[in-house]
């Protein structure tokens, strides 16, 4: 698990898959707000005039030299739930995150959001 506090420092370093094909741009980290441990990042992805954020997972993700390497293949990123370059993720999209990956979605007990930006 990469600390939080580490991982905010890679924001625009090279994200590559679990090949080591680049996917994109590192942009944000979004933690468990149970755990505060993050849980995904979004990666700018796409043409320069069209940009989008994709939702990546953290787990077994590791620090390079100079980029961060997730363990999910450019195939499955691609086809990643997406938020605008300024857009955040709703509350009813996130489900939809984890769902992408084959994850569990479990919301706090009394309904609270599972993912937080930080």
């Amino acid at each position: 698990m990469i600390p939080s506090t580490d991982i905010r420092e890679w924001r625009g370093r090279d994200v590559v898959d679990v090949k080591g094909d680049k996917v994109g741009t590192l942009e944000a980290v979004y933690v468990d707000t149970a755990s505060d441990a993050p849980a995904f990042c979004t990666v700018k992805t796409g043409l320069p005039t069209r940009h989008r954020l994709v939702f990546v997972p953290l787990a077994q993700a590791r620090v390079g030299p100079d980029y961060l390497k997730v363990a999910v293949e450019k195939k499955l990123v691609k086809t990643a739930p997406s938020i605008d370059v300024d857009g955040e993720l709703l509350a009813e999209d996130e489900p939809a995150v984890f769902q992408h990956y084959g994850l569990e979605h479990r919301p706090g007990s009394g309904g609270e959001r599972r993912l937080a930006r930080r």
